[in-house]
C-alpha cells in the first residue's frame, strides 16, 4: 500500500516538477513554535516535512541544525514531541518523516517506534548512521506497518554498495552532497547532479537532494534534476536570527513561497 510520500512524488511527477521537502527538529525553539514553524512552511509551499529527533551527537548534521537539535534538548525534548509534532504536521496536510539517528530508536525499542510513527500517520523514517548491513530488524518492522525506509547515499558510495543501498530505499532515495561556500554552487551542483545521475541508473525509486539549498535559485538547479529539494538549515536560520514571533513566521512563510517557485522553475 502507497505511503501519502510516495502518493507525493507520484504528484509531483505527473506536475513535472520536484517536491519541496521542509526540515525542522522537533521541540526547536520551543514545542509550541515548532507548530507555528511547520504551518507556515507548508503555508508557503512545502510539499513534505521531515522532523527531526534531536540528538545529542549529530554525527551528519551541520552547526545550524547541531545548535537548534542542541537547543530542542535543553527544553526537555524527547521521542513524545517528536511524535506529537509528526501527526500535527500529517494533520496540517503535508506527508511527514521523521529523520532519527539509530541509537535513540533502538533505545526505544524498534517495534514500538515503527508503530508510533504509523499510528501518527508518518510516512516513514530517514536513518541517516544505519547501515543496510545493521537493518534486519528496522527491515522488518518498517515492512510491517508499511513505513518508507529511507536510506542516506553520499557521492563517496561506491557503485556497487550504490546499488545495496538504493534497492533497500522507498519513498525516495536521500543523496547528500554538501554545500559549498558561497559562489562553489556550480561546481557542488554538478556533483550532486552526478550522484543523481548514478543512482538513477540503479534505482527507479525518486531522488530528493539535501544540499544546503536556501535560495530560489539553488532550488531551481537542484530542481532540474532531482525528484525532490530538501531545505532545512535555511529556515532554521531564519529563526535563530528573527526568532518565532510573527515576523520570522512570516520570514519562513516567504521564504517556503520562494523556494517553492524555484522548484517549479527547475523544468
Amino acid at each position: 500500500m502507497p505511503t501519502a510520500l510516495d502518493d507525493l512524488f507520484i504528484k509531483t511527477k505527473k506536475e513535472n516538477r520536484a517536491a519541496l521537502i521542509g526540515y525542522l527538529p522537533a521541540g526547536f525553539p520551543t514545542q509550541k513554535e515548532s507548530i507555528e514553524i511547520i504551518k507556515s512552511m507548508i503555508d508557503g509551499g512545502v510539499d513534505a516535512i521531515e522532523i527531526g529527533y534531536p540528538y545529542s551527537d549529530p554525527v551528519m548534521d551541520g552547526p545550524v541544525i547541531q545548535a537548534a537539535s542542541e537547543q530542542a534538548i535543553s527544553n526537555g525534548v524527547g521521542v513524545d514531541e517528536v511524535f506529537d509534532l509528526l501527526k500535527i504536521s500529517v494533520a496540517y496536510g503535508a506527508p511527514s518523516v521523521v529523520m532519527s539517528y539509530w541509537s535513540p530508536i533502538e533505545k526505544y525499542g524498534v517495534a514500538k517506534f515503527a508503530e508510533a510513527i504509523l499510528s501518527a500517520k508518518g510516512s516513514g523514517v530517514i536513518t541517516p548512521d544505519l547501515t543496510v548491513e545493521e537493518s534486519e530488524t528496522w527491515r522488518a518492522e518498517s515492512d510491517k506497518n508499511l513505513l518508507n525506509r529511507i536510506y542516506v547515499v553520499a557521492p563517496s558510495t561506491t557503485s556497487e554498495r550504490l546499488a545495496k543501498v538504493t534497492s533497500e530505499c522507498s519513498g525516495f532515495i536521500y543523496a547528500a552532497s554538501l554545500m559549498g561556500v558561497t559562489g562553489t554552487r556550480d561546481a557542488v551542483s554538478a556533483n550532486a547532479s552526478s550522484l543523481v545521475s548514478r543512482i538513477r541508473s540503479t534505482s527507479n525509486t525518486p531522488v530528493a537532494v539535501g544540499l544546503g539549498v536556501s535560495t530560489k535559485e539553488q532550488a531551481k538547479v537542484v530542481a532540474s534534476y532531482a525528484d525532490g529539494v530538501i531545505v532545512g538549515s535555511a529556515f532554521i536560520k531564519i529563526i535563530q536570527e528573527h526568532g518565532a514571533g510573527r515576523s520570522g513566521l512570516k520570514k519562513v512563510k516567504k521564504l517556503a513561497q520562494s523556494l517553492s517557485e524555484g522548484v517549479r522553475d527547475g523544468r
